[in-house]
């Protein structure tokens, strides 16, 4: 997995990505949480500006993927 995304859609299509497979069963919980916590690390403001997301990622990924990353966010103090 790469660590930095410079462009928003590529962000949100690698978080869909690895968000659906969790949905799927295909991806355990404990995976899921430390692929997320390194994204939102390594991207800084581009998933949370000024603890929000923006409205653009969230359009493109979706309220339901959104309250998965917002749960995982706020379990790890992020």
């Amino acid at each position: 997995m790469r660590a930095v995304y410079r462009n928003p859609k590529e962000l949100a299509t690698k978080l869909k990505d690895v968000i659906d497979l969790y949905l799927e069963d295909l991806l355990s919980y404990e995976k899921l949480e430390s692929t997320v916590v390194a994204m939102i690390k390594a991207n800084d403001d581009r998933i949370y500006k000024n603890g929000f997301m923006p409205t653009k990622l969230i359009a493109a990924i979706g309220e339901e993927r959104k309250a998965i990353v917002d749960k995982i966010a706020l379990d790890n103090n992020l």
